[in-house]
């Protein structure tokens, strides 16, 4: 069994928070996410995840604190996600890897399609917003 480690970015501004939407390939293709992705040997989750979130979104950010570990079997892949507070310290955001991005409001955060991994942090977050 296929086990990876990734890091995810929760971007919290003006009591909203940003979901992105994968492309439409893979198994997971269309769902929802808070983005990031996998650490690389030797990396630490903070580094994985500035240097992700510069990829896919291209910004510099802030990481203000860890928010939780997420374990989830997917069918031929273990996934450990640890997912990170954070604030955009430079620029503006630029889709180069999702299809679509929203900031959402927490009546709104069970109106899209979340990939499973996911939820558990859509929970947390739904406590963090007023």
């Amino acid at each position: 069994m296929k086990q990876i480690e990734v890091a995810a970015l929760v971007l919290i501004n003006d009591n909203r928070v940003f979901a992105a939407q994968r492309k439409e390939k893979g198994p997971l293709g269309g769902m929802w996410e808070f983005p990031g992705g996998k650490l690389e040997i030797g990396e630490t989750g903070r580094e994985a995840l500035v240097r992700e979130i510069q990829e896919e979104l291209g910004v510099t950010i802030e990481i203000e604190s860890y928010l939780m570990r997420v374990e989830h079997q997917y069918p031929g892949i273990f996934i450990i996600m640890h997912a990170y507070l954070g604030k955009i310290q430079e620029g503006s955001i630029q889709l180069h890897e999702h299809q679509a991005s929203r900031w959402l409001k927490k009546h709104e955060l069970w109106q899209i399609d979340w990939a499973e991994a996911d939820i558990p942090i859509v929970q947390n977050v739904e406590h963090l917003l007023s």
